[in-house]
């Protein structure tokens, strides 16, 4: 035989040297929850390794992280006042925008601080957007979090990023930074973002699941592949700097089909029930936590994502797993 594949397989070096997949610290992105208060640290019983912190305890966090060559991270508020309107979304004293600031006093540009954009774990009801009866209303949604967009800006993220998947919100986003002299603020939109079950241990992290009905009428069905293109072109007509499609693990094909279509940086999100569930079998002795997980992190990459945003990166570095 003159072709004989398993010769580029016959070694650890040679498999390194021809390896067609690449994964880089660069490429992580690390969520973490944020609640108002101090000295907090509370780890989160169904995401193990996962912690509620408080500003001061997140920069010692990010502090951590960075010795470990993780500087990128998505900052999710949580345990605010709630009310219908969602109103301390917006609030400059809420728990994002001050650990936004402790951040950027502490670490300067060292760090980007990427900001998701909800009303979720906002709103008493548990719902994405001010509602009418029981229906989100869309439009009257979108000033709401356009003014929380702003206000991130204004404390110093680097990056807004839109979860809600209201029509028309990358749109609104841009016009209100633009406005306000934010031009250089970037969002990276949740463009493709499905009504899964994989998000289940992130509903206790947030405390945001709803008090009624579901979120299908604006999360995607995730039975549609051509209406999730649509969905990124949209954003990309927007104004969107970077595009998300979320879950990752069972959505590999439409990140590849995103990213064959568009021609922005492409993010995937490596949810909380994906997470949780490596998690919880390597406990039991079932999986190689260490494999499975990297797996699934060369399965992103190699299906088209250039930013992944995972639960596991402290993981993978603190435990030298690449």
């Amino acid at each position: 035989m003159q072709i004989r594949p398993r010769r580029l397989r016959n070694s650890g070096l040679m498999r390194e040297m021809v390896a067609e997949t690449r994964l880089s610290k660069e490429m992580f992105v690390y969520p973490v929850f944020v609640m108002k208060g101090n000295a907090i640290k509370h780890e989160i019983g169904a995401m193990p390794g996962i912690y509620h912190f408080s500003p001061d305890t997140l920069c010692e966090e990010v502090r951590e992280c960075l010795a470990l060559g993780i500087s990128r991270f998505l900052i999710f508020g949580v345990g605010e006042t709630k009310d219908e309107v969602g109103s301390s979304c917006f609030d400059h004293a809420n728990a994002v925008a001050t650990a936004v600031r402790a951040l950027r006093a502490d670490f300067g540009n060292s760090i980007m601080i990427i900001t998701d954009v909800c009303m979720c774990a906002y709103t008493s009801h548990g719902h994405c957007g001010i509602l009418h009866g029981h229906e989100v209303a869309n439009d009257d949604t979108l000033e709401s979090l356009a003014k929380m967009a702003l206000m991130h800006a204004e404390a110093g993220a680097d990056v807004v990023a839109p979860s809600d998947m209201m029509d028309g919100r990358v749109g609104a986003i841009r016009q209100i930074l633009d406005e306000n002299g934010y031009s250089n603020t970037a969002i990276m939109s949740y463009s493709v973002k499905f009504a899964s079950g994989y998000y289940g241990p992130f509903r206790e992290a947030a405390d945001s699941a709803p008090s009624f009905g579901d979120r299908k009428t604006y999360q995607m069905d995730f039975r549609n592949g051509r209406e999730a293109l649509k969905e990124a072109l949209l954003d990309v007509d927007e104004g969107a700097d970077m595009l998300m499609v979320k879950p990752a693990l069972a959505y590999l094909d439409i990140i590849k089909t995103v990213k064959e279509h568009t021609l922005l940086p492409l993010a995937c999100y490596n949810v909380s029930g994906e997470y949780s569930m490596v998690k919880a079998a390597a406990q039991k002795g079932w999986i190689d936590e260490q494999r499975i997980v990297m797996e699934n992190m060369m399965a992103f990459v190699r299906a088209g994502a250039d930013i992944i945003i995972t639960y596991h990166a402290k993981d993978i570095l603190k435990n030298g797993w690449m």
